[in-house]
């Protein structure tokens, strides 16, 4: 776990990986909870008998849902104290490269690709890679926005 207090803190760790989350089993159970709660009821996600039937050969986890996952594995990775708060700013690029199987386990790689100081405090711009375990590539990679202030 990585502790960072001062915006100068954030800028030394500047271009290096953070970390790397545990690994996280996707079930469908949690799928199906997802699918409630967004709506998005595609039988890709929550129907096992007619998804055997595509190319992925069962249920393949939302993409909204992996990314969703962001912050479940940033808590894991980096602490950011002596802030008085910080906000999740968005990002600027998300893609979802590969499938994730419902049943299969997800983990986060984390790198602190940039600080920029603005009023009041910084900005910073992770790249997130979510993989899959036994993957040959990984199932989301993105671009996070945050922003701390002092």
């Amino acid at each position: 776990m990585l502790t960072i207090s001062t915006i100068d803190e954030a800028k030394a760790h500047e271009g290096e990986e953070i970390g790397v989350s545990e690994w996280h089993l996707v079930t469908q159970n949690d799928i199906d909870t997802f699918a409630a709660v967004t709506g998005d009821h595609y039988f890709m996600h929550t129907d096992p008998e007619r998804a055997k039937q595509t190319p992925f050969g069962g249920t393949i986890a939302h993409g909204y849902y992996t990314l969703s996952l962001a912050p479940r594995f940033a808590y894991t990775l980096v602490t950011y104290e002596g802030f008085s708060f910080g906000v999740n700013y968005g990002c600027n690029r998300v893609r979802f490269p590969a499938p994730m199987p419902v049943g299969d386990k997800v983990r986060m790689r984390m790198k602190l690709a940039k600080v920029e100081g603005m009023p009041g405090g910084a900005q910073i711009t992770t790249e997130l890679t979510f993989e899959r375990e036994g993957g040959e590539k990984p199932v989301c990679v993105a671009e996070s926005l945050s922003r701390v202030y002092v």
